[in-house]
């Protein structure tokens, strides 16, 4: 009988349960301990895992093979560095940090662990719709594409309490665009490729917090590829929207299945354009989605990257730096909150 990866969760808030009751899922791995703050003592959670106050202390006492970090943005980047120093290959929470400087640190430490695996977690991409949207796109069926706009929004900075940190740029780094808006960032990245900011606008001026409610930004690749991009924290009406159009028709990934439910159905629409009769009407082929198995998806790609020594296929530390790169890039290009916040320019920071 082979032994069971033994995994440590630093963070056991909304998202460290999440992945624990994902990952019990997974038949190659066993939870044994987790770390939270908000734990009086150290001792037993039940069900055999023990629970520690800092993650630290699990680290020394406990004899793990990996280590899952939900942690705040700010204690992220540092708990990763000290896995992958204790050996560990690390599952770490988006964004993998408050700016691309902390994930330069972390890749440093990376390189000098080359049999360590490090994965962060850009769920959306293993989501159903976009797993079949990038299939349509890769196919060629409906040509290239030619533009892409993106809608992400939620009605506050902070949709939980216990995330009131969200809201304070000392420790998050950013608001809605680096929270949430960063996972529509790295889609319009997985289906286009590397785009560059053309212009952007950031504000502030609702919630009134020192990090962003709204981000606008304007970007196009090589290509010409043209993608738009809104995230924001005033869409009253929550809303997932991601329109890419192509050659000979459109592919809209609408809805988000969710644990709020609040992002309304899951729907992929296909739209083919008929060129010969010019009617900006087409037929429109709708399927609808009733399940969400992104966290067990992810976490198994995880698993099977160490238990197989393969590369991961997403969520890398390369794919991190690159996302993130382009979050800045809309930061800095607005010149005011360039100034603001004294945004460096994304192009001077490097992790060779």
């Amino acid at each position: 009988m082979k032994s069971l990866l033994k995994i440590g969760i630093a963070g056991y808030g909304i998202v460290g349960k999440k992945r624990h009751s994902c990952l019990v899922n997974n038949k190659n791995v066993e939870v044994v301990a987790v770390s939270d703050k908000n734990f009086i003592s150290d001792g037993m959670l039940g069900n055999g895992v023990r629970n520690y106050t800092n993650y630290k202390n699990m680290l020394k006492k406990e004899q793990l093979n990996a280590l899952f970090v939900c942690l705040t943005n700010d204690i992220n980047p540092v708990a990763t560095i000290d896995g992958l120093n204790n050996d560990l290959h690390v599952f770490c929470e988006k964004p993998p940090g408050r700016n691309l400087e902390d994930i330069s640190r972390v890749i440093k430490v990376e390189k000098q662990k080359p049999g360590l695996k490090l994965v962060y977690g850009f769920n959306h991409r293993y989501h159903y719709s976009v797993i079949d949207a990038l299939n349509i796109v890769k196919s060629g069926e409906l040509g290239k594409i030619i533009n892409m706009r993106g809608v992400y929004g939620k009605s506050k900075l902070n949709t939980f309490q216990q995330d009131e940190w969200r809201t304070k740029r000392s420790i998050a780094g950013g608001g809605v665009l680096l929270d949430q808006g960063i996972h529509m960032v790295d889609l319009m990245r997985m289906f286009a490729g590397e785009f560059r900011v053309e212009k952007s606008i950031i504000k502030n001026g609702y919630w009134g917090y020192d990090v962003e409610d709204n981000a606008y930004a304007l970007m196009m690749n090589n290509e010409g590829i043209v993608g738009i991009l809104n995230s924001s924290a005033t869409q009253w009406r929550h809303r997932f929207n991601l329109e890419i159009n192509l050659d000979y028709g459109s592919i809209i990934l609408g809805g988000l299945l969710t644990g709020t439910k609040s992002y309304g159905d899951e729907t992929l629409t296909i739209a083919k354009a008929d060129h010969d009769k010019g009617v900006g009407n087409p037929k429109e082929f709708i399927t609808r989605y009733n399940e969400d198995d992104s966290w067990d998806l992810e976490i198994n790609n995880f698993i099977n990257s160490i238990i197989t020594n393969q590369q991961v296929n997403y969520g890398s530390s390369t794919d991190a730096f690159k996302t993130m790169k382009l979050v800045y890039q809309i930061y800095y290009s607005d010149l005011i909150w360039r100034k603001k916040y004294k945004i460096k320019n994304p192009e001077s920071i490097y992790y060779d």
